[in-house]
């Protein structure tokens, strides 16, 4: 198991840029100064929080996160801390026929099996005492976005944290969902049945939606990562190894899992972007393994080792290494 400490520099400027990303900012920023006000910044500062436009085509970088929907969201996370109270997520409109979305933040909360469902519908005082939701520190713009096909464009965050807050992390969840579309002129008679069809229609339009998390963390944070509870096992697509994910400390963790092999060039199992958040001390994890591995490196009494790589405040750090036996 291996510790990792972490604290975010102060300073007494004001916040720095948020992230640059590939996508124009739109006439959010209006509304954002009338939430929040003025904030004095340095021509270089004002200069970095000002996207590019995007190409012809906004093709989502890499790393974006995607749903059922027709809508990708970048990054797949956002974490504010002491040093920058800013940030920005970008949407693309992947289809080619226009859309808006509604931009709203809720709160969930992950199980020990990696579920995240949400807090609304959990009703153990307990386990939702267990979130330190972000929501109410929050501020957005805008609220709902207009983009036509293939276009981008940028929602911009800011954070306000009491004075007196308890350092930690602190969460919530942006989510993304398709705005339903105009009723296409449908008359009180002809809904009820009173206009020349004589009949109700009913039409179910899905509405789409993905999230990423935001995550304020505020003051000093840590954090342990373990591994533990190896074993071969048999998933959706074929072998996994199956094993368990140990977290301590006062902040998420989030990491790549590799298993290695002696004698093995590449992993012959591999997981990216996995998550522990801060309410579950532990979660289950299936690792797919590669179909082209060697089967001698899962016979029974194989030895392996198994990392867990930071992906978030240290990226490719190992966080914690384990070798294992396969029972």
């Amino acid at each position: 198991m291996t510790s990792q400490h972490y604290r975010p520099a102060r300073t007494r400027t004001a916040p720095g840029p948020g992230p640059r990303r590939p996508y124009a900012t739109g006439p959010s920023l209006a509304l954002l100064a009338a939430l929040i006000g003025p904030i004095a910044q340095t021509p270089a500062q004002a200069q970095a929080q000002t996207a590019p436009p995007p190409p012809a085509s906004a093709t989502p970088p890499a790393g974006s996160v995607g749903g059922m929907g027709d809508v990708n969201l970048y990054p797949k996370r956002v974490v504010i801390d002491d040093r920058n109270r800013l940030a920005t997520i970008g949407l693309y409109n992947r289809s080619p026929a226009p859309g808006e979305y509604d931009v709203t933040v809720s709160d969930k909360l992950m199980t020990p099996q990696g579920t995240l469902i949400d807090l609304e519908t959990v009703t153990d005082p307990a386990m939702r005492a267990r979130v330190r939701s972000a929501a109410t520190m929050l501020r957005w713009s805008p609220r709902r976005v207009a983009l036509g096909g293939s276009e981008a464009q940028t929602v911009r965050v800011m954070v306000r944290v009491p004075p007196d807050l308890p350092a930690g992390e602190y969460r919530s969840h942006f989510t993304i969902v398709s705005a339903p579309p105009a009723a296409d002129g449908l008359s009180i008679d002809n809904a009820t049945g009173q206009g020349q069809n004589q009949g109700i229609g009913v039409r179910i339009v899905p509405r789409f939606g993905i999230s990423i998390p935001v995550i304020v963390r505020v003051g000093e944070t840590t954090l342990n990562v373990g591994l533990k509870d190896f074993a071969l096992g048999e998933g959706g697509s074929g072998k996994v190894i199956n094993l368990t994910v140990t977290r301590d400390g006062t902040r998420s963790a989030f990491g790549d899992i590799r298993v290695l092999a002696p004698g093995s060039k590449e992993p012959i199992a591999e997981v990216l972007g996995v998550g522990v958040y801060t309410e579950v001390g532990s979660r289950t994890v299936q690792v797919p393994v590669n179909p082209k591995a060697d089967p001698r490196f899962l016979a029974r009494g194989a030895r392996l080792t198994a990392t867990f790589t930071d992906d978030d405040s240290a990226p490719g750090k190992v966080l914690a290494k384990q070798d294992f036996t396969l029972p």
